[in-house]
């Protein structure tokens, strides 16, 4: 059955409490933070609506230090695949929205296999599929043919490995056949958990239904998908109360699947056609933003948070620091935008790309910044999701898996698709990390398939 766990008035009282919070409570905070305890609700709070200096250096610090010790320093990289503007919501923020007069497409297969071969050469093995809500044009029969088709493609260098999906909220029998399909992990933005304010942007469309939409990983759940992966559009509502909403939506889940959100997206409103920035009362700054994430991260350090190119080349290597674990590269938020790149053609996108750089340059530099990119799609098709990763996670074992998956990957992609300086750079990176795998076996394990990979031996070793 469909609830509202969403307390609007409990999230609003907590807030107003946390203004009154004193140096004990938000010390005492950060102290069990950083022993790795988990925080109460008020304790989050008060992390987040506090502005004094010294606190705010130790947020981030602490922050910094639970996204080492938990992730070390893989980022995964992933690009988006738009298959489909067709849109009959009609969602304020949104340039797909069914009021705006554009021309609307959806990729034929011959389409999605073109663009899926310019994305496989720019080294990509994850992608997103995302698509507008249109059971006309875009039906789920549709989205699983798309599925198909990119999972059917070889390619001299491999295949894409993992193709996560996110589309509109569904019924159970859908999210049964997109179980069914293969899919990684289901991505949707509840937007805001602001019941108001959600009614107010959300005019039209099923999408307008708040309880439906808030429901939807329970249906994803209930069909067996335990992988899913939240967010909310930050500068539609208080962002505050969007982050108190996103743990409470993330505390639902785990208390009834014992599992909660494997990511979490932090999306921020930035201009669109058809629509008019200013009109948002409440957009947020950067320095705001970047706390909202350190406050994530410390309070959900097990939990994968995801950074798309919204946000600029400056503000993604600061929230690299801040706890982002997954970033998006040489992206088009464009139907059929990477076959159409570089054209002169007038194309809706569904939102600016603030970070227009190709895919290797943003994967170097995170090399220079001391990251590992990391291609790694093991966990999935090794069947260690939901709680299975959680536990993984948890128990500090991680490690051993994602440190030798993302080196390999790393080194297959730098003899694929990188030139003899990428490869040189790569090189040491790898070098330097390998000493870093707990696990004598798997350490050389992964030395074997290194070798293998540099010799053309093989690709596509995981553990």
């Amino acid at each position: 059955m469909s609830e509202n766990f969403i307390n609007q008035k409990y999230i609003e009282d907590l807030l107003e409490e946390a203004k009154h919070a004193d140096d004990a409570l938000i010390g005492g905070a950060l102290n069990k933070a950083e022993r790795g305890e988990t925080l109460e609700h008020r304790e989050i709070a008060a992390l987040m609506v506090n502005e004094n200096p010294q606190h705010l250096e130790r947020i981030f610090d602490i922050a910094g230090k639970i996204k080492r010790r938990i992730y070390g320093n893989r980022i995964v990289i992933f690009a988006p695949l738009y298959v489909s503007n067709f849109c009959v919501n009609r969602c304020a923020y949104c340039s797909f929205n069914h009021g705006h007069n554009f021309s609307r497409r959806k990729l034929t297969m011959d389409e999605v296999r073109e663009e899926v071969k310019i994305l496989e050469k720019m080294g990509h093995k994850r992608l997103a599929l995302e698509a507008g809500e249109n059971d006309a044009e875009c039906s789920i029969d549709y989205i699983l043919e798309c599925i198909k088709t990119i999972y059917d493609m070889k390619f001299e260098n491999g295949e894409i490995r993992r193709v996560n999906v996110n589309i509109a909220a569904t019924t159970t029998e859908n999210y049964r056949k997109l179980k069914a399909a293969g899919i990684g992990t289901y991505i949707l933005f509840q937007e805001t958990y602001h019941e108001p304010t959600y009614n107010s942007v959300h005019l039209a469309g099923p999408k307008k239904d708040f309880i439906w939409h808030l429901n939807a990983f329970d249906r994803a759940q209930d069909a067996g998908i335990d992988d899913v992966g939240g967010g909310v559009l930050f500068g539609l509502a208080d962002p505050y109360f969007d982050v108190m909403g996103l743990l409470l939506h993330n505390e639902h889940l785990e208390k009834k699947y014992n599992v909660g959100f494997h990511t979490i997206s932090v999306p921020r409103l930035c201009p669109a056609a058809g629509m008019n920035i200013n009109d948002f009362p409440h957009l947020v700054d950067d320095e705001t933003f970047a706390k909202i994430v350190a406050v994530i991260r410390i309070a959900v350090p097990f939990t994968g948070m995801i950074l798309s190119t919204r946000e600029t080349r400056d503000m993604r290597k600061k929230l690299l620091h801040a706890g982002i674990s997954q970033v998006s590269a040489g992206s088009s938020t464009t139907v059929g935008g990477y076959s159409r790149r570089g054209s002169n053609e007038k194309i809706s996108s569904q939102f600016m790309v603030n970070d227009d750089r190709d895919a290797v340059s943003i994967i170097s530099e995170l090399m220079d910044d001391g990251y590992i990119p990391s291609f790694c799609t093991a966990c999935y098709r090794s069947g260690r999701t939901g709680d299975r990763f959680m536990s993984l996670a948890k128990s500090g074992q991680v490690g051993n898996v994602c440190l030798p998956n993302a080196l390999m990957t790393l080194c297959e992609y730098s003899m694929d698709y990188g030139d003899i300086t990428f490869r040189e750079k790569a090189a040491v990176i790898i070098e330097k990390e390998i000493p870093h795998i707990a696990s004598e076996t798997i350490r050389k394990k992964t030395v074997e398939n290194i070798e293998k990979i540099r010799n053309g031996a093989g690709r596509d070793f995981y553990v």
